[in-house]
């Protein structure tokens, strides 16, 4: 296949599935491009699409339209992801099979229209690059339209390697051929230097929700088959973070850490779905001493019943530390987040708001808070994003799980690298305020914690560096792009 020579700028169709952990590093990557030269076009679903319109609104208002001037080389598109309006996007089984039937059209559509009418000035598209997640359809769209394409695995290359095994597992007996659940409980590894995994934390089989279970294990076999075809899959990782996993899969080839977030507020596009309260949590910080603050932050898909959530308020109190606390309107299971969710006379007694030493918001922007001096340590759910951002801003973790691919991750942050402590629950299921807070002192007080997190921080940022591993395989993949 080749691409398009009919205008020498290239032009990238990028297609994130369609989750917050996912829009993010994929708007990055397409910023990554644009500083390469390349036009961009960002396909994300209607829902997404007009969340992150609403998101960044403000903050373009507030820097009197900057954000819009920077980003005239990427443009925002649509396209339906099959589910009714009022629909549960949380059901991650149900979003992705329907993906395949409504998304596929309409980008094939957006891609010949492309071809035949450059009135706005972005051209033709000439490559692809989407989302592993969001399914073979992606790469079978290109192949169609007879334009390069390359498949991005936003998490670990570990979980990726764990789906690219399926079918070893189930010669192995380690999961059922059907579905894919665990057929043993106990743990495996892929190869001797690659990290132990539960048979019951397998990412496809975590998801919170087994309905359709068996119809989306059938799709990510079919995702097997489209990715060996694939020259290379990018992988948002660093080789000195999964060195062993890299080795054994060379068509998995790290550019990462992505520099989600880092660019300067106001000036690009960072993807958020909620607005980030950016110079309330600055200027907050701004006034704590030198890495004194927890930072509490769980992605956007963590839900936590009431009795764990006011669990967790008691344990930041009881910490003595100060903390900033990002609670999501959603992160309370069944109902918004409210006054009423945390213990009786929490915010008066700890909240910015009344003179204590805690602040509360709804989002953040969070490479800013990482990268900040004041910040000591993060709680956090060991999403892979968060997890890349941590370990490249020096920041030690409580690592506290929800879902899919985080538990492999806590095992590297707490097993492999040994930057982080596990937050672990009692026999009731409940991670108490007393082991919260003995955790967070913990990790204020572990030197050799801080040193290891440090030296993994130097390889990280030296991996996107000018002769950096991570650096010259972006290179590479950008030449493929344009060859």
């Amino acid at each position: 296949m080749t691409c398009s020579t009919m205008t020498p700028r290239q032009h990238a169709l990028v297609i994130p599935y369609p989750a917050q952990g996912h829009v993010i590093p994929l708007l990055q990557l397409a910023h990554a491009l644009v500083d390469r030269g390349f036009t961009v076009t960002f396909a994300n679903s209607e829902f997404n699409h007009r969340r992150v319109l609403a998101a960044m609104a403000d903050t373009t208002k507030k820097n009197g339209g900057a954000g819009l001037a920077a980003q005239n080389r990427i443009r925002l598109v649509s396209v339906p992801d099959g589910m009714e309006p009022g629909e549960d996007r949380n059901n991650l089984v149900r979003l992705t099979v329907l993906m395949a039937e409504h998304m596929a059209p309409r980008v094939e559509d957006l891609i010949r229209r492309s071809h035949g009418d450059n009135a706005d000035g972005f051209g033709p598209i000439t490559c692809m690059v989407a989302d592993y997640n969001v399914g073979t359809w992606a790469l079978d769209v290109a192949r169609r339209t007879g334009i390069k394409s390359a498949a991005i695995w936003p998490a670990s290359a570990a979980v990726l390697a764990s789906l690219l095994s399926i079918h070893e597992l189930i010669k192995d007996g380690i999961v059922d051929s059907n579905d894919g659940s665990a057929l043993t409980q106990g743990t495996f590894q892929l190869s001797p230097d690659m990290p132990v995994m539960r048979t019951d934390h397998l990412a496809w089989n975590c998801i919170g929700n087994h309905e359709g279970q068996e119809a989306l294990f059938r799709y990510l076999i079919g995702g097997i088959r489209a990715v060996e075809s694939c020259d290379l899959i990018l992988c948002n990782s660093f080789h000195g973070a999964e060195e062993g996993t890299f080795a054994r899969f060379p068509k998995v080839v790290p550019i990462g850490p992505l520099l989600t977030g880092e660019r300067a507020p106001g000036k690009a596009l960072v993807g958020h779905f909620w607005r980030p309260e950016d110079d309330a949590c600055v200027s907050w910080l701004d006034a704590q001493p030198a890495r004194s603050v927890v930072y509490v932050a769980f992605g956007s898909f963590t839900m936590f019943d009431t009795r764990q959530f006011r669990e967790l308020a008691l344990g930041l109190e009881l910490s003595g530390r100060p903390f900033l606390w990002v609670v999501r309107p959603d992160i309370v299971r069944g109902d918004d987040a409210n006054d009423d969710d945390y213990p009786e006379g929490f915010l008066g007694r700890v909240g910015a708001a009344s003179g204590g030493r805690g602040m509360v918001v709804a989002w953040s922007p969070q490479q800013r808070v990482l990268a900040h001096p004041a910040v000591a340590c993060f709680v956090s759910h060991c999403g892979w994003n968060s997890t890349m951002e941590g370990v490249r801003n020096g920041v030690p973790f409580l690592a506290w799980p929800y879902f899919a691919d985080q538990f492999v991750n806590q095992g590297y942050i707490c097993d492999t690298w040994k930057v982080g402590l596990r937050a672990e629950a009692d026999e009731t299921g409940v991670i108490t305020k007393e082991h919260i807070a003995g955790r967070v002192g913990e990790l204020m007080s572990d030197a050799g914690m801080r040193e290891r997190v440090e030296a993994m921080k130097k390889v990280a940022l030296e991996s996107v560096m000018e002769g950096g591993s991570s650096r010259d395989n972006f290179d590479m993949f950008v030449e493929a792009m344009k060859a």
